[in-house]
């Protein structure tokens, strides 16, 4: 999608190149729309800093586990002593590739915004499949829960961050808690999620044509595993217990469908759970990770206001 773009810029002469440029942001953004927003100012944390520090390569995984897993945390560098609110960010790649370092930006995003941020990586399909990576983010949030103190992170103002599978990941641990089937053997109370911002959510996965990537997460197709396909929908999993949820997402999305998000924001809203929904006109799945940064303000005003309440 990028790529015409780039070859029909270069053909321009300087000057016309420099207003693309300069325009096609300023025309990316006008072209948003942001439902049931708070219609607020932003919101401000005490614990927000312009200084984060940084904390690279920390296993949160126990003695045992399958995979070593690590974690990148951003603290904000405040000068108080009040406890703060936490992030757990996703990174995405269908289940199976990319790493932590995508979410980098975001996470120290959530710090200078006064979050916590823990950056993780998970285990990769197909050589783990669901619900390995439910069970991965689980351990990571009894980690989380394990070094609040030091990290004077609050446990009752816990939120989750991802993008396209890491977003199906947090939406969906945001919702495993009251649920049995996910919650066992390793969830429970300490999983449990204030707020989530996903973006490009598959929040429906019956929804796919049996995609190699689907298919080889959940070990078969929609036929032969329709459980798997359940329990592994954040759609097929909402209760009224649901965390408020932020959605963002590209509406010329041909990998995973907008109508992922319109249809989980208005399920959300006919249970009387908060959500707001995002919709990043023009862009397709890759180019709404690319093109996020007003999508992740919002989120993270969002996410500000529902710890401040």
């Amino acid at each position: 999608m990028l790529r015409p773009t780039t070859a029909r810029t270069a053909a321009m002469p300087p000057y016309r190149r420099l207003i693309v440029l300069i325009c096609l942001p300023l025309l990316l953004t006008g072209c948003s729309r942001h439902f049931n927003g708070p219609g607020e100012q932003p919101i401000h944390l005490d614990s927000a800093s312009a200084q984060v520090t940084r904390l690279q390569g920390l296993t949160y995984t126990p003695n045992g586990w399958p995979e070593t897993l690590q974690a990148d945390v951003y603290l904000p560098a405040d000068d108080g002593t009040a406890l703060r609110p936490a992030a757990l960010v996703v990174h995405g790649g269908g289940w199976q590739r990319r790493d932590r370092s995508d979410m980098d930006g975001i996470a120290e995003q959530l710090a200078k915004a006064g979050f916590v941020a823990v950056n993780v990586e998970h285990r990769f399909a197909p050589a783990h499949r669901f619900p390995a990576q439910l069970h991965d983010l689980q351990v990571a949030m009894h980690w989380l829960h394990e070094q609040a103190p030091g990290w004077r992170i609050d446990t009752r103002r816990l939120t989750g961050v991802g993008f396209s599978s890491g977003a199906h990941l947090v939406g969906l641990l945001g919702l495993s808690a009251d649920q049995p089937d996910l919650a066992s053997p390793y969830g429970g109370e300490h999983t449990r999620l204030q707020a989530v911002v996903a973006g490009g959510m598959p929040s429906d996965l019956f929804k796919f044509d049996d995609g190699r990537l689907v298919v080889e997460f959940l070990g078969g197709t929609r036929a032969e595993a329709p459980e798997q396909y359940r329990l592994a929908s954040p759609a097929h999993q909402l209760s009224d217990s649901a965390p408020a949820f932020f959605l963002f997402h590209g509406t010329q999305d041909r990998l995973v469908p907008v109508d992922h998000a319109e249809d989980f924001h208005q399920a959300l809203l006919e249970r009387g759970i908060h959500s707001e929904l995002y919709l990043q006109r023009l862009r397709g799945h890759l180019t709404s990770f690319v093109t996020r940064g007003k999508a992740v303000e919002a989120g993270i005003n969002f996410l500000s206001h529902q710890v401040s309440d």
